[in-house]
């Protein structure tokens, strides 16, 4: 079995992409928790 590793080549957050914020489902959005807002890609998410 292989295991495959998404990488980013630039430093946008991959879970929000780079916006700073998440759409909810129920409506309304709130700050990435990823990035904290900052639509960057942290240390700990490389």
């Amino acid at each position: 079995m292989t295991t495959m590793v998404l990488t980013s080549t630039d430093e946008k957050c991959i879970y929000c992409d780079g916006d700073g914020y998440v759409q909810l489902l129920l409506g309304g959005s709130e700050t990435c928790s990823c990035c904290q807002g900052t639509g960057r890609q942290t240390n700990e998410a490389k």
